[in-house]
């Protein structure tokens, strides 16, 4: 793994980090990469970091709010690229998620995608890009 000085990871702050985590690496083939009922960082298979999970009740962050508190997500659309929207989709459903929608063309963004929620409420859009 290449580090830089720049990135983005998203952190979600959860109700059960390990429930939650079983669900991401079902759905999107993640690797955990510490685990623990705290905090979890998820990693993409190549290694790199994709995804944080943070107990709701574990306060450690200036402005961690608890989801429950409102609207999980509110403002916030989390994208997750796949080279498969339909598998992704059929494990989805499998796993009894939340789906918004079916995969769909979306035209604007030159993809197949789909929407659903992760078990704590947080939208997810998974994406596939088609050639343009």
């Amino acid at each position: 793994m290449t580090t830089s000085g720049q990135g983005l990871t998203p952190m979600l702050v959860v109700r059960d980090v390990a429930a939650s985590s079983a669900w991401y690496v079902e759905l999107f083939g993640f690797v955990s990469g510490r685990g623990g009922h705290h905090f979890e960082r998820l990693l993409a298979p190549d290694g790199s970091v994709e995804l944080m999970l943070h107990h709701r009740e574990f306060k450690a962050h200036p402005g961690m709010t608890d989801p429950c508190e409102g609207t999980p997500g509110r403002g916030v659309l989390l994208y997750f690229y796949t080279e498969d929207a339909q598998a992704v989709f059929e494990r989805a459903r499998a796993v009894g998620a939340d789906c918004l929608d079916e995969p769909h063309e979306n035209p604007n963004a030159r993809s197949i995608e789909f929407t659903l929620r992760d078990p704590d409420g947080y939208p997810i859009s998974v994406s596939q890009r088609t050639p343009s």
